[in-house]
């Protein structure tokens, strides 16, 4: 099982590569605005099989032209270094992508 990160951790992750991410022991939380709805849908279908691939599975709420993802390790109870593996993903995708204004 993978090890859980205290918030200090946490923190220091977040600040340093990843500033559009919130984040609490719990979980990690990033709200993305596409330029359209269709774009959005299409991040979230590059983003499946990639979630595949680490077997590690977000909680994602698709809403017009918005993604909010959640990551928690469920299996360990809270935020451990796969769910940032899964952050880079995210950030990477949606930088590659069309965002609003």
């Amino acid at each position: 099982m993978p090890d859980l990160l205290d918030q200090t951790a946490i923190d220091e992750r977040l600040s340093a590569r990843h500033p559009d991410w919130a984040g609490t022991t719990d979980t990690l939380r990033r709200s993305i605005e596409f330029a359209d709805f269709r774009t959005a849908v299409d991040f979230v279908n590059r983003l499946a099989p990639r979630c595949e691939e680490l077997d590690h599975h977000p909680d994602l709420a698709l809403r017009w032209r918005w993604v909010d993802v959640e990551l928690s390790t469920h299996s360990a109870g809270g935020v451990t270094e796969k769910d940032f593996a899964l952050a880079e993903i995210v950030d990477e995708l949606a930088a590659a992508m069309p965002l609003a204004g």
